[in-house]
């Protein structure tokens, strides 16, 4: 049987009334949002719950709320399947919090804290409307590193930030350096380049200051050597020792996600069955034009989709 790998999602796949249900539904998963709404001092659960979606879409609110939807979906499979360990675990930006709390790396009271500051310093790191993040697609990473290298050398700094899949990067940086460098590679080949609605140009070098505040949070959170194999955004390749695993998501701040590598390597190492697990399913989307056609791609995010996963003979 091929190897597991359980993934968990980024800032942009927050909606109202997440996790609300299978809080109902699953003792595990409550506990889950109570011990969020008691570790941050305010109701996350209810802005999960009902919102308001302007208040949700906030950065400083977001990352804590898609991490604890994540945890929660997680303690319910594990509340009904507590055996069941992947092979490794990965997430998308943000997303890597979730997989550290499930390697057992990091306590979730620790991480939602941490993802709270991460999301307020990633907020103040630069002036509203000074950054910008344009998604590019179908222009390769080669050609649009030597883009962004040129508009960089010009005095208005961009790079790539997201290697999602083939044919999707995001660029980010400064409004003017994401705009000359859609421009530039539109003329290189690029099929379109949609600016991205997104609070700060985030895993760029302009994101330095957050990454430096973060470095004084983690300073003081008791990070443990992983569990479970995590493969980090930064590298594409798996962390386990507990100062790799800081080091990984200080510099994750103004690095590039490269989340292709990532699943790339996964895939290499004979993972055949990805799990998201958390709201949305934007990485199962990604994953289907990244991994071979017969991989098998599992979004898991309420208690049917738990269910239908539990029942389905998916799992040894």
């Amino acid at each position: 049987m091929g190897k597991i790998a359980f993934v968990f999602p980024g800032q942009g796949s927050q909606f109202v009334g997440m996790g609300q249900a299978l809080s109902e539904q699953s003792e595990a998963a409550r506990q889950i949002f109570l011990q969020a709404d008691d570790a941050l001092g305010f109701p996350l659960s209810q802005l999960c719950f009902a919102g308001p979606e302007e208040e949700l879409k906030l950065t400083a609110n977001t990352q804590p709320a898609i991490l604890t939807a994540s945890v929660a979906v997680l303690a319910a499979l594990r509340e009904k399947r507590p055996d069941f360990t992947p092979d490794y675990v990965a997430g998308h930006s943000l997303g890597e919090y979730s997989a550290l709390v499930a390697a057992e790396a990091i306590s979730f009271a620790d991480a939602v804290k941490t993802v709270r500051a991460r999301g307020q310093f990633m907020e103040e790191a630069v002036p509203a409307g000074e950054g910008a993040m344009a998604a590019v697609l179908n222009l390769d990473r080669t050609a649009l590193h030597a883009v962004c290298e040129e508009v960089t050398a010009s005095g208005h700094p961009v790079q790539l930030a997201n290697l999602n899949s083939p044919g999707q990067i995001v660029i980010s940086g400064s409004a003017e350096g994401v705009k000359l460098a859609g421009e530039k590679a539109k003329e290189a080949g690029a099929k379109r380049v949609l600016p991205l609605n997104v609070s700060g140009p985030f895993h760029s070098s302009l994101m330095s200051p957050a990454a430096d505040k973060l470095h004084g949070v983690l300073a003081n959170v008791s990070v443990n050597d992983a569990k479970v194999p995590v493969v980090a955004n930064v590298t594409a390749r798996p962390v386990a020792e507990s100062q790799v695993i800081v080091n990984s998501l200080i510099e994750q701040v103004s690095a590039p996600v490269l989340w292709e590598d990532s699943v790339q390597w996964m895939v290499e190492q004979g993972v055949t069955t990805f799990i998201e697990i958390g709201p949305g399913k934007v990485l199962s989307g990604l994953i289907k034009k990244i991994a071979p056609a017969e991989t098998t791609i599992i979004s898991v995010q309420d208690m049917e989709s738990l269910t239908e996963l539990l029942n389905g003979g998916n799992l040894c």
